[in-house]
């Protein structure tokens, strides 16, 4: 099962990164200001999964592959790592959309 893991930046901003069943990091967050924005962030990440054209498909500068998700205002809640295949981030699409959505919270920031 996996799970949303908030943390704090060295700039105090929250952030929170969602980690498949085998404990990898699948995808993390922009910073955000305060606790409950980014809870509210992985209220959309948990909806937003759910729904394939807020899936967007990128190629970093150095050829790699990740992607994107985007809440329904086309705001970025969430990036992946990179990927050397395309079909690895496939992958991890797959994996965000079966794990996200029943994803435990856990508060490190207390």
């Amino acid at each position: 099962m996996g799970k949303f893991i908030i943390t704090k930046r060295i700039n105090n901003e929250y952030q929170f990164n969602l980690k498949a069943g085998n404990g990898e990091i699948i995808l993390t967050s922009e910073g955000y200001v305060s606790k409950s924005g980014c809870k509210n962030g992985i209220e959309s990440v948990k909806v937003n999964s759910q729904i394939d054209s807020r899936f967007e498909r990128r190629t970093a500068v150095n050829n790699k592959e990740y992607f994107v998700v985007k809440a329904g205002n086309g705001e970025i809640i969430g990036k992946s790592q990179l990927y050397t295949t395309k079909q690895g981030m496939e992958n991890g699409i797959v994996s965000v959309k079966d794990n996200a959505p029943t994803a435990e919270i856990i508060d490190e920031t207390n």
